[in-house]
């Protein structure tokens, strides 16, 4: 009976192992799908950072003329290598959708109060460089550059239309969710096809129910979804929870899933959810991205899924090498 049952143990081991090594898998071919956090942007120091830190005060010495979500930004992220660009939305009093990261104005601009509270009209007033200095405010290099660049959403979607785009949803506002469903509703089915949201729990949820052809990702969607595979992912399927969304998996989680890489891949692709290598999870809400050669190192060998990045010029030329800079 013993030996029954030892030989029963090691046939299911073998078979999950079979069943489940990228070993036996089928490679896939192509470069690795870069996804650039908020476009070609200036670097900051992270050190010491809190939900509240101003980051344009913490810009380190400027390397390029770029701001984060700006038309331009975003032009100079595809031409380096970019496939998706991230970037950030808030609605505006008027029905819009502006284009920016922050909840206040009052760290990157010369503007005052919650974003969400303007009219994109009198946003698009606004100098977005005004507040960026590396120097602890001796000099402001970006001051006046920035007039007249924060676009709308409609704008970004217009000037590039065969584009993708991860949009980010900065509240937890299930109202927010809703409206932005109403705006990319309009759009037809092809486009909202090359488009992907993430966010908080709430406006996802609402966005997911009126919207259910948008691939959305929130904290506790992805928490669901990776904990459920990480259960039954041995059975070679992905569960109901990973349908349809966005997967981002930190580099150091990312050996834990079952089949990873590409049998991993293989599996959230048969349930229309592209997935996104981040930077490593220690907890907290910062976002890390693949962003030096040791983190690209990581990588494994022939690795062609997505790739999350607050680097894309260096990341695109050691995964693109050969494509030409961004101008």
């Amino acid at each position: 009976m013993r030996r029954c049952v030892a030989f029963g143990l090691l046939l299911l081991a073998a078979l999950l192992y079979l069943g489940n090594t990228d070993l036996l898998a089928p490679a896939r071919s192509g470069a690795p799908v870069l996804l650039a956090h908020r476009g070609i942007a200036q670097q900051f120091d992270t050190a010491g950072l809190t939900r509240d830190s101003c980051t344009a005060t913490r810009m380190l010495p400027p390397t390029h003329g770029y701001l984060e979500n700006t038309i331009d930004s975003m032009q100079a992220s595809f031409a380096a290598g970019a496939d998706i660009v991230e970037l950030d939305v808030h609605p505006t009093t008027d029905g819009q959708f502006a284009v920016f990261h922050d909840w206040t104005l009052d760290c990157r601009t010369d503007g005052r109060g919650v974003t969400r509270e303007h009219a994109m009209a009198d946003l698009r007033r606004l100098d977005l460089g005004y507040g960026y200095t590396a120097d602890g405010g001796r000099t402001f290099p970006f001051r006046g550059k920035g007039v007249g660049l924060m676009p709308s959403l409609d704008e970004v979607l217009q000037r590039f239309p065969e584009r993708t785009f991860l949009i980010n949803v900065k509240s937890n506002d299930p109202a927010e969710g809703a409206k932005l469903a109403a705006v990319l509703n309009r759009l037809t089915p092809e486009r909202r096809g090359r488009l992907l949201v993430y966010g908080g729990d709430n406006p996802v949820a609402a966005l997911r129910a009126q919207a259910p052809d948008i691939k959305a990702m929130s904290r506790a969607s992805l928490k669901s979804c990776l904990l459920r595979y990480l259960g039954t992912g041995w059975t070679g399927t992905a569960p109901e929870a990973c349908r349809a969304m966005v997967v981002f998996v930190p580099i150091n989680v990312a050996p834990w899933l079952w089949g990873w890489p590409n049998r991993f891949l293989a599996r959230m692709e048969a349930v229309g959810s592209p997935v996104f290598v981040i930077g490593a999870y220690h907890g907290g809400d910062h976002s890390t991205g693949i962003d030096s050669r040791e983190d690209v190192a990581r990588l494994p060998a022939g690795y062609a899924g997505g790739v999350f990045t607050n680097e894309i010029e260096a990341v695109a030329s050691w995964l693109k090498p050969g494509r030409p800079a961004a101008p």
